[in-house]
C-alpha cells in the first residue's frame, strides 16, 4: 500500500505571549485571524492554516540551524513589508545569499521566518543557468 502527502495542513508555533504573537502575525505580517481563545489562535496565510499555541515550555532562543518557514509575498508588496518589519524592529537571522529576494527574520519567540516571492520554477531555472554541478532536477 502506498500513501502520499498531498499538501501542508497547518503549521503550529508555540508562543510565550498569545496577544503579542497575534499582533505580530495579524497586524504586522497581515495574516487573517480567524479564531482565538485563551490558549491559542488560528490564522490564515493565503490558504495555509497557522496555529499559535500558548506553551510554557517554549525556548525563545532560535535554533542555530537553517530550519525556517518561508512566507510567500507578492513582489510588489515585498519592499513595503520589509520596510514595515524593519520599522517594527524585528531581528534578522541571516542575510540573503540565494537566488531571488529573501528577508530572514525572527518572530517574538525566536521562530525563524522568511519572506520570499519567487517560485520553485524560478529556483530551478536559476540553478540550471548558474551551472550548479551537484544540483539534480527530478
Amino acid at each position: 500500500m502506498s500513501f502520499m502527502i498531498n499538501g501542508v495542513n497547518h503549521i503550529t508555533f508555540a508562543v510565550s505571549n498569545l496577544d503579542i504573537s497575534i499582533e505580530f502575525y495579524s497586524e504586522l505580517l497581515g495574516l487573517k485571524l480567524v479564531a482565538h481563545w485563551d490558549k491559542g489562535a488560528y490564522l490564515m496565510a493565503g490558504n495555509i492554516w497557522i496555529a499559535l499555541n500558548l506553551d510554557e515550555k517554549i525556548i525563545s532562543e532560535p535554533n542555530q540551524d537553517y530550519t525556517h518557514i518561508a512566507f510567500n509575498v507578492l513582489s510588489t508588496e515585498y519592499p513595503k513589508l520589509i520596510e514595515r518589519l524593519k520599522k517594527a524592529g524585528v531581528k534578522t537571522f541571516k542575510n540573503n545569499t540565494s537566488e531571488g529576494e529573501s528577508f530572514y527574520f525572527l518572530d517574538p519567540d525566536g521562530h525563524k521566518l522568511e519572506l520570499h516571492y519567487n517560485t520553485i520554477e524560478d529556483r530551478l531555472k536559476w540553478a540550471r543557468e548558474n551551472d550548479w554541478s551537484s544540483f539534480v532536477i527530478g
